[in-house]
């Protein structure tokens, strides 16, 4: 009686792991989708590492530490983009992983692009940020 009640226990957390692990996505992929206007691509770095590095040309720039505090941008950003999948990258993927977890569990289309390293690496177009002053 308790194997199956343990199987069922086991089976709903590892349910859960996967539907919280947002998926992956080749950033030529994500250009394609960007392109046809099915996708935005959103760099979730902060606004240093904009400056120090470039952007996808096609990035919305929004950092997580916004989405992690005050959301007034990425809400009016996600209303705006209702219906689209949001696709976001960062440094090394992690950060884009972990937003695109939570806006997937609010309903929202995600992909994880990875880092702004595997989107130029790719030979993707990129642009410069100028730094806030």
């Amino acid at each position: 009686m308790k194997l199956p009640l343990l199987l069922a226990a086991c089976f709903a957390v590892c349910s859960f792991a996967a539907a919280a692990d947002p998926a992956r996505i080749a950033p030529a992929e994500a250009a394609k989708l960007v392109a046809a206007g099915k996708a935005v691509l959103v760099d979730c770095r902060e606004p240093s590492e904009w400056a120090e590095s470039g952007v996808a040309a096609p990035a919305v720039l929004l950092p997580k530490s916004n989405f992690d505090g005050d959301r007034k941008a990425w809400t009016e950003f996600l209303a705006k983009n209702k219906g689209k999948q949001v696709i976001l990258y960062c440094r090394s993927g992690n950060r884009s992983g972990t937003v695109a977890a939570a806006l997937a569990q609010e309903g929202v289309a995600t992909a994880n692009a990875g880092s702004f390293k595997d989107w130029s690496g790719a030979g993707l177009p990129t642009r410069k940020v100028e730094a806030k002053k």
